[in-house]
């Protein structure tokens, strides 16, 4: 599953530039032919602005939201407060992620300095990820705000503010969806005493009397945090069939500097993160039928952790698989534009300072006994990880490592969601980094650690989704959908349709505009 390529063309940074928004469909040249049943629309966001008139953006999640429709490929901007009030003023004007957002510079000094003390305006650039919530389409990041989009004509239709709703600061991009349509969501909180916490969020399916199913948002359950004014890092969480799972990591946003530093000095998101190097990594579970939390201590080695797998349950265990980096370092951090836009010699280089990848199996028993202290309590008979109890009652995982290549990450998870999802399964499908450069896409059997990989020189993929195929009894009878960004081509972008069983090309359909890196998405039917 390790690259076969290198890359010192420098292909890869025509991902990292602004893209022209597209009022009309681009018609796509079709290689190959694509399977009758997939008549629906893929959807991708990402980043697609990275200046503002002469004002650049400096990180990777700071450009502003573009969001792809592909049949034929329409490609449009989003139209949300920070890209429409950035494009009138000709200037960055809502800190994002690693870019801070001075004050109009036309104002003068007296309302410039009273604009830093009215609290830190927080962004709508929704770039990461699109999810049905009942009937409607939200298109988001990892703030308290949603957008609810048109998904035919991308137009934005409204923004919500979580907060309106329910007890949190901001949710994820990466939801759980169960087959009625109720969402799960993580978010950290104001807890009880006045300490952060992470609470569940739970929005119902669609409603019968056609009310919106934000309006019915509920907690359901609250996870402690480890540090009272530093919460952990959140992008995703484990669900499986009756449980929760929140993995905190040692990254932490600094709350206090949060607060205090952005609206006096001026800092930006990447300004506030933090490591705790003594904390390692914690593993809280929940039950989800009561909300209930259980107060046991789960902990592993030190690891940063973007993505969850899958979770499910087996004979008395939690399986937890997942796409971890080793260490406590933010990985965001080797994520500034520059470091990606670098000459392929210094891609790697700096690669070579971040923290390794790996895929990852944890094991969490629920059957817990103080009296087996020093013991494995991990009996599954198909794995390797291990679980002991320590004298003072803590669990200490170690996993077993489904993947690993030097610098080579499996990462952007997907397996047959719809199906599997919560349940034992044997495929998972991901995303190939190359030193940071996305230039593959793999398949991974997490029972026999067998891999598939699809890669052409000079082709740059997105995550892959997978949709099965209509009558399909495999769990991986259907196909992977991936936009390739191929600078090289007479037409620089496709979209790239392959067969998930042995990652063979069905098809793929080409169109003569250039297309942006996109983060995450979904296949509406």
């Amino acid at each position: 599953m390790v690259s076969r390529f290198e890359h010192p063309a420098g292909g890869y940074k025509k991902m990292f530039e602004t893209c022209e928004e597209l009022s009309e469909p681009v018609p796509a040249t079709v290689i190959g032919r694509i399977p009758s049943f997939l008549k629906g629309s893929l959807l991708r966001l990402g980043p697609g602005l990275f200046e503002v008139g002469d004002e650049p953006f400096y990180h990777l999640f700071d450009g502003q939201a573009l969001i792809e429709h592909v049949q034929t490929s329409v490609t449009l901007y989003k139209r949300k407060d920070a890209y429409v009030r950035a494009i009138t003023e000709k200037r960055v004007v809502i800190t994002e992620f690693g870019t801070f957002a001075y004050p109009d510079p036309c104002k003068n000094i007296f309302s410039r300095f009273f604009s830093y003390f009215k609290g830190v305006e927080v962004t709508d650039n929704c770039l990461v990820n699109v999810y049905p919530i009942g009937e409607d389409y939200y298109a988001v990041t990892e703030t308290n705000y949603l957008t609810k989009v048109n998904t035919d004509t991308l137009e934005t239709l409204k923004k919500v503010d979580m907060c309106n709703y329910v007890n949190i600061n901001g949710v994820t991009a990466h939801p759980h969806i169960e087959r009625d349509g109720t969402v799960y969501n993580i978010g950290n909180c104001m807890g009880k005493g006045a300490t952060l916490a992470y609470n569940i969020v739970r929005v119902p399916p669609t409603q019968k009397d056609k009310s919106d199913p934000i309006e019915k948002s509920k907690v359901v359950v609250q996870f402690p945090s480890y540090e009272r004014f530093k919460p952990a890092y959140v992008h995703s969480f484990g669900m499986s069939e009756n449980y929760f799972v929140f993995v905190e990591t040692p990254v932490k946003i600094n709350l206090l500097k949060f607060l205090s530093a952005w609206s006096i000095r001026g800092s930006n998101y990447m300004d506030c993160f933090e490591s705790n190097e003594s904390q390692g990594t914690l593993f809280h579970i929940a039950r989800k039928e009561p909300g209930e939390y259980i107060d046991h201590k789960y902990k592993g080695a030190a690891i940063g952790m973007f993505h969850h797998i899958n979770t499910y349950e087996d004979q008395g265990f939690i399986v937890v698989d997942l796409c971890g980096w080793k260490g406590f370092e933010f990985v965001y951090n080797y994520l500034w534009l520059a470091n990606l836009r670098a000459n392929w010699e210094e891609v790697k280089k700096a690669a070579m300072m971040a923290p390794q990848p790996e895929v990852r199996r944890y094991v969490i028993p629920l059957d817990i006994h103080k009296e087996e202290q020093g013991k494995n309590l991990v009996s599954l008979p198909y794995t390797t990880a291990t679980a002991t109890m320590h004298a003072d009652g803590t669990i200490w995982l170690e996993p077993e490592v489904l993947f690993s290549g030097p610098r080579q990450a499996f990462e952007f998870p997907q397996i047959n969601y719809k199906k599997y999802g919560g349940k034992n399964y044997t495929y998972a499908y991901g995303l190939g980094l190359n030193h940071f450069i996305p230039d593959r896409i793999c398949k991974l059997n997490v029972k026999t650690k067998e891999t598939w990989v699809w890669q052409e020189p000079d082709s740059y993929p997105s995550e892959p989704l997978f949709v099965q195929t209509p009558d399909g009894i495999d769990e991986d009878d259907g196909v992977l959908l991936t936009i390739v960004v191929s600078p090289g081509s007479q037409r620089p972008g496709y979209l790239l349709i392959l067969n998930a069983k042995d990652m063979s090309e069905i098809a793929r359909a080409e169109v003569d505009c250039p297309m942006p890196v996109t983060f995450h998405g979904m296949y509406k039917p």
